[in-house]
């Protein structure tokens, strides 16, 4: 297959997750060539909020109408916000009692470690491509404006690329920049040979067309795995795209490298964004996972969720999945980063995912915390991804 680093078929493992097929290749991330097999399964309306506040476990008491979440500012990845509030006032909605639940013993899985072992993979190649033909993978990362979460993510990808040897470049244009501009930015970035992968840092300021700009970038160098032609591969069976989408990969990777099996089972995907959401769902699918998805307009999402044996949740709303959305057992890979004031942390605020966590713990088998669940995961695929477009680029193997 191209691009995700899995195997044509009947490759074993090596040490560190490389593949031993004579020729050492890149650090495996889990393949998508499955068996096209079925696996049978037996088998209110909720509203986002762009703004949000936690107390108790995010949910401040509004009598009569069970627990309202107050306001947060938010701002998501897609184009649609949702300027209202969350009601818990379904049959689903009632406040958790932990005390009703049974304890069940919940892993939380290290997303540090899991992805500090694909970093070491990347590592060791691109040592090995330097040493071998002298060239290095090269990553482009294009920031407008000065919104602090976006400065800090291209820091710490600029950091990430450091750590194994990926060379950075960085390109930071005013929030009043044109369209024209960046455009001519990205195609400067498509005609350098040094640059392998370009990463847009997403959001965009409104006036920008966001697809068109996306869409800009070579196919051979978007490594973050957004470009029409990426996600229709990825939709359509028997076809396979250059670059699985870095949150999509980090989503099975969690899973597998865990040990959770997807084959067969029934996943609930929480957003439909096309940064987590829409590709995560098709990756799963991709998986032979039962899926379904739920957005803004899905009627009783509590039921959904709570027959899910993998729930994946990406809707920027801290707390918003409560301990009896949760089937026991099943598992969660949080998606969510959400800034919470709290006036005891020095910053003055903290980071928290879409699900509560501590309600959770004891129902599900395994979640992801936030922060370092996902996080570094996703890092991870988005280095990996650039190191395939390299060898791509150079024919090395």
């Amino acid at each position: 297959m191209q691009g995700g680093g899995g195997s044509d078929g009947g490759v074993a493992l090596g040490k560190k997750g490389f593949l031993s097929t004579g020729n050492r290749i890149p650090p495996t991330l889990h393949s998508l060539d499955l068996p096209d097999v079925w696996i049978p399964n037996n088998n209110g309306r909720f509203i986002l909020s762009s703004n949000i506040s936690c107390i108790n476990h995010g949910y401040r008491h509004h009598p009569g109408q069970g627990y309202i979440v107050k306001k947060f500012h938010h701002q998501f990845c897609v184009k649609t916000f949702w300027p209202y509030f969350w009601r818990f006032d379904s049959p689903f909605g009632s406040v958790w009692n932990p005390k009703s639940a049974k304890e069940h013993t919940t892993t939380v899985i290290d997303g540090k470690s899991i992805a500090d072992d694909i970093r070491s993979g990347i590592a060791e190649e691109v040592f090995r491509m330097k040493n071998a033909i002298g060239k290095l993978p090269g990553l482009a990362l294009i920031l407008v404006g000065k919104r602090r979460d976006s400065q800090t993510l291209v820091r710490v990808k600029t950091e990430a690329c450091n750590g194994v040897g990926i060379t950075s470049f960085v390109a930071e244009l005013p929030e009043d920049c044109t369209e024209d501009e960046i455009l001519n930015v990205i195609s400067n970035y498509n005609e350098n040979q040094s640059v392998h992968g370009i990463v847009l840092q997403l959001p965009l300021p409104p006036h920008f067309d966001e697809e068109k700009v996306l869409n800009a970038v070579s196919l051979e160098k978007d490594v973050d795995g957004f470009n029409s032609a990426t996600m229709g591969n990825l939709a359509l069976g028997g076809r396979e795209p250059l670059f699985i989408p870095c949150c999509a990969k980090a989503c099975t990777e969690l899973l597998l490298r865990s040990g959770i099996e997807i084959m067969g089972k029934r996943a609930v995907v929480i957003g439909r964004s096309m940064i987590v959401g829409l590709p995560t769902s098709l990756l799963l699918q991709r998986h032979h996972a039962t899926v379904s998805i739920v957005h803004a307009f899905t009627k009783n999402p509590e039921q959904i969720t709570s027959e899910a044996d993998i729930v994946v949740t990406d809707v920027g709303v801290p707390n918003m999945v409560r301990g009896n959305w949760l089937k026991r057992g099943a598992v969660v890979v949080d998606m969510g980063a959400n800034l919470v004031k709290d006036a005891s942390v020095k910053s003055g605020y903290r980071v928290t995912g879409d699900v509560c966590f501590e309600e959770a713990k004891g129902v599900v088998s395994a979640i992801t915390p936030v922060p370092f669940g996902a996080g570094p995961v996703i890092i991870s695929t988005l280095l990996f991804n650039t190191l395939i477009a390299a060898k791509r680029a150079y024919r090395f193997t």
